[in-house]
């Protein structure tokens, strides 16, 4: 049984553009939260930092460590490899600190898979429409296209994986989402009482879907 000094794991998942990111970013500020930094073998964005954003490494690099089983969770996303590493999320929880995850579902069933001794709550993030996602990512990939295209295609099957997660909510603005997912956590932890309509999240994936 996780231990009451123990901190909590909290994922967060989407389609890309769906906005986890910055939500994740906005979660790490809050007093005894810190982020998982993954390991990736994706070329940096423009805007990020290496060590801080993410862990830029080889192909070669990411393999050796998924032979040496140092991965708590890995998976192949959009031809780049991404993964957490077990130790540091390890050392963080048994300090009391809580640990973001931006990850995408792949990484979350293999988290949830491993039944680890600490508290865990998932959360999925959807866009309020796709054609709101779209715009999202056409000012995100405006140089290419079929990036775009790529992205809304894997959207129609990321989607269907809400219904694996505790929670899901609609980044329609980002205040709004960001306060509600707060809530949860803090509901969460204290065992408090939870705002959540299933079925509203439910009509809202099949507008998306349909």
């Amino acid at each position: 049984m996780p231990s009451s000094k123990d901190g909590t794991m909290v994922i967060l998942s989407s389609p890309s553009g769906a906005g986890k990111t910055t939500l994740v970013n906005l979660l790490s500020r809050q007093k005894n939260f810190e982020t998982s930094i993954s390991h990736t073998t994706r070329q940096p964005r423009p805007d990020e930092i290496p060590n801080k954003d993410y862990f830029f490494v080889n192909d070669i690099e990411f393999k050796r460590l998924i032979n040496n089983q140092e991965f708590l969770e890995y998976a192949k996303v959009f031809n780049n490899y991404y993964g957490t590493t077990r130790t540091p999320i390890i050392d963080k929880l048994n300090k009391g600190k809580n640990v973001l995850f931006d990850i995408d579902w792949q990484g979350a069933d293999q988290i949830k898979n491993k039944k680890l001794d600490y508290k865990l709550i998932t959360f999925f993030i959807l866009p309020p429409s796709k054609e709101i996602l779209y715009e999202r990512l056409s000012n995100r990939h405006m140089k290419d296209k079929l990036i775009v295209e790529e992205r809304i295609q894997q959207f129609g099957r990321d989607v269907l994986h809400w219904i694996n997660y505790d929670y899901v909510v609609i980044n329609d603005e980002l205040n709004n989402c960001y306060t509600k997912i707060k809530s949860l956590i803090d509901a969460e932890i204290k065992n408090g009482s939870k705002d959540y309509d299933r079925n509203y999240i439910r009509n809202h994936v099949e507008k998306l879907t349909s």
